[in-house]
């Protein structure tokens, strides 16, 4: 126990010391993208927005937990009208996107900062009946003011890397007993199972991938229509989700592809990175014309630069063959699931571990190629773009890849439910 509170006291002095460091960290994220600078007070507990209804929260971290959550935040609100849909997030453009996918539908607020009086005023301030936090957020002092509140709180779609299990184990006592203080861990795979429950020391079921639940949405398929339009009949990679540094190799590899009249589509994972992949594109003498401009593609232009958010299936739809960033250097690699829901064929870098099964059963069902570096990726597009045939039954295996694995949505919904039924009695035992 002595060395439980030990544990506790050095993580929260720790965030003390690195309070003015917080205050630099927004700042210097603003440089790129000013909108870290909205909303400092909610990274403190402070909201001005509120609600009147019980509120079912869940904690989203940026894009891609936002938009795997787009089914549950269906699911929940058809079943649970008469509560409100808090989300949270830790990045503007996880913020954005949900204003994107649900409007008003939902409240939409950063979360605070892992201090113990940041996170009392946001409990004391939403007062949630029950929270699910997605993927791998384990926040200690949270975590701990939920259980001694009696807010059930679940860590859902849970993954939980080699790595960050090793990051965590240095702290065993403290990792524990925060992951004992979840009402549920559920995880996406049975690798992910496996090592939260040798750091939890207690069971663990498996509930799947809310990622695979999400359908193309039509309106996406429909402007993927009106890219080709703008595109033309010209062969279309689409480099997605690019991270810092592989545009450059990249782009090296492919200024001597000889496809007659392909066209490259870079679409960088970050907004705030879309002027320096433009500026690079320029400095490879290559023709670009920006999706912004929202005008077809001159038979010149070599580079169609996709600065824009929130369109990824439109992309895919819109391509014969994609790369996904973050997996040609070792940045985890990104969602491929989103590709082969609309039947893209894929290819894949060797760092996946982000996304360790999806890419492996992806490359096993036949819908998606590992290539390790950027020669190999030109390689295997000049093999790839003269076989139609091969390409269409790649994307084919996509969708069926997708299909077969669907069904998180269902298992969270469950988990969810009992939650708030463990809230609703405690609640009643309370008031007696």
């Amino acid at each position: 126990m002595k060395k439980l509170i030990d544990s506790k006291f050095a993580y929260t002095a720790l965030l003390w010391l690195l309070l003015p460091y917080a205050f630099f960290h927004l700042y210097w994220r603003s440089r790129k993208q000013p909108e870290y600078l909205d909303h400092i007070g909610e990274r403190f507990g402070r909201y001005a927005v509120s609600c009147d209804k019980p509120v079912i929260w869940l904690h989203t971290v940026s894009v891609g937990e936002t938009r795997a959550a787009v089914t549950l935040v269906q699911s929940l609100r058809s079943r649970y009208p008469d509560h409100q849909i808090l989300l949270s997030h830790t990045t503007p453009t996880g913020r954005a996107a949900s204003e994107q996918l649900f409007g008003d539908d939902v409240i939409r607020v950063y979360l605070p900062y892992d201090y113990p009086f940041a996170v009392r005023r946001f409990l004391q301030h939403f007062r949630p009946r029950v929270g699910a936090l997605l993927e791998t957020e384990i926040w200690f002092n949270l975590i701990h003011a939920c259980h001694a509140e009696a807010i059930p709180v679940l860590l859902l779609n849970a993954r939980l890397s080699e790595k960050s299990a090793r990051s965590y184990a240095r702290f065993p006592k403290l990792a524990r007993t925060s992951l004992h203080e979840l009402y549920l861990i559920s995880a996406q795979t049975e690798e992910d199972a496996t090592r939260l429950a040798s750091l939890a020391n207690k069971a663990v079921p498996v509930m799947g991938n809310l990622k695979f639940d999400i359908a193309p949405p039509a309106e996406m398929l429909q402007l993927g229509k009106h890219f080709r339009t703008l595109f033309g009949e010209r062969p279309v990679l689409l480099l997605a989700s690019t991270r810092e540094g592989e545009e450059e190799l990249l782009l090296n590899a492919l200024q001597h592809e000889q496809i007659e009249q392909l066209l490259i589509v870079i679409v960088p994972r970050h907004p705030q990175r879309f002027d320096e992949v433009a500026s690079l594109v320029e400095k490879h003498g290559l023709h670009m014309q920006r999706r912004s401009s929202n005008e077809a593609v001159s038979t010149h232009t070599q580079v169609v630069l996709g600065d824009s958010m929130g369109e990824m299936f439109a992309y895919y739809a819109s391509c014969d063959l994609a790369f996904i960033g973050g997996s040609l250097l070792p940045f985890g690699g990104q969602n491929l699931i989103e590709a082969c829901a609309v039947g893209t064929p894929l290819l894949i870098g060797p760092h996946t571990y982000n996304f360790e099964q999806a890419a492996e059963l992806a490359v096993a069902n036949g819908a998606a190629m590992r290539i390790f570096h950027a020669d190999d990726l030109v390689k295997q597009l000049d093999i790839l773009m003269h076989d139609s045939n091969r390409l269409n039954n790649m994307g084919e295996a996509g969708k069926r890849f997708v299909s077969n694995n669907r069904g998180a949505t269902k298992h969270a919904m469950a988990h969810i439910d009992l939650a708030l039924d463990h809230a609703l009695y405690n609640k009643i035992v309370s008031m007696r």
